[in-house]
């Protein structure tokens, strides 16, 4: 009957879980005492890629993002630098310390990385592309259950079939609303969601798509210029997401792929008359480096090129 417990089922979904569990950590290869036949344990190899990934960073934000003891995260830290993996240098107010990689850190970190991305794109590589994408949503579902996250609250995820249309039909849709684009703009981004479907590198390029309740209520692209330089196209929030940090998370997801993806350089560009985006840019840490007035999409703009270091 509805609103019945089933008699036992807490039990029988409990060894579901640890099933699971066997099955994954078997498959991911974290049994074994070092990490991808590297020389590091699993603990080491994520402290070290947050400290990759962040730059910079206090032993304080490493501890509660990995849920780390303070002194079992103390003594990984003393090998690091005792190996010369690790520098600490004051922060600008003299409180605390920031942790980075050196040169010698940076070139441990890049096999381990390059290791763990060619491990997961053969354990997915050989699925569909749709199948790649559910298999991300229900980890991003997991997550965001076991997280306690409101599942109302919008997260993001891979594109599947019919996103690109939507991307398409809402840059045209919203743009023409609230900034009297006229057509061409949504050819342009035609063109260049279709170009993304047509030749994307899922190594190296991405779409990201935020859903809430089901909807998508935003999207970001990050596709491939050079060998070393990135671009970010395509950003967009509905407006009944907008203050809720989906922006924010997009571009974010962008720049941190790019880091891992291998790019010195990220690219955008923009129009001035687009403050919310450009407030997220240079947040990101962006910066303006040329504008150039032009007449496009039936009006007369100032388009901006922005760029992030990522080196």
């Amino acid at each position: 009957m509805d609103g019945m417990v089933e008699p036992g089922g807490l039990d029988r979904r409990i060894g579901a879980i640890r099933r699971f569990n066997r099955f994954y950590t078997s498959t991911i290869g974290v049994v074994q005492d070092k990490l991808l036949h590297s020389r590091f344990t699993l603990a080491e190899a994520r402290v070290l890629y947050e400290l990759a990934d962040r730059g910079r960073s206090t032993a304080a934000e490493i501890a509660r993002e990995l849920r780390l003891d303070a002194g079992y995260l103390s003594r990984i830290l003393r090998g690091f630098e005792r190996d010369g993996l690790l520098t600490r240098l004051p922060a600008p107010d003299r409180r605390q310390t920031l942790l980075s990689l050196t040169d010698a850190g940076r070139a441990a970190f890049a096999p381990l990385d390059s290791a763990s991305r060619a491990e997961i794109g053969s354990l997915i590589g050989a699925l569909p592309e749709l199948a790649q994408a559910e298999l991300v949503e229900a980890m991003d579902r997991i997550a965001r259950l076991l997280g306690g996250r409101d599942p109302s609250r919008p997260t993001l995820r891979a594109h599947r079939p019919g996103d690109i249309g939507w991307v398409v039909s809402r840059h045209g849709a919203l743009y023409a609303e609230e900034y009297g684009f006229d057509e061409t703009f949504e050819a342009l981004v035609a063109q260049i969601a279709g170009a993304f479907l047509r030749a994307h590198d899922p190594t190296r390029e991405r779409c990201w798509i935020a859903e809430r309740d089901g909807t998508n209520v935003g999207s970001v692209f990050l596709v491939r210029h050079s060998n070393e330089i990135g671009k970010l196209r395509l950003l967009i929030v509905e407006p009944s997401a907008r203050g809720l940090g989906v922006g924010r998370a997009l571009v974010a997801g962008c720049v941190g792929f790019a880091r891992q993806a291998g790019y010195r350089r990220l690219t955008l560009w923009t129009q001035d008359i687009l403050l919310a985006a450009r407030h997220l840019y240079a947040e990101a840490g962006f910066l303006l480096v040329q504008s150039e007035p032009h007449h496009s999409f039936g009006l007369d703009l100032i388009g901006e090129n922005w760029e992030l270091d990522l080196g």
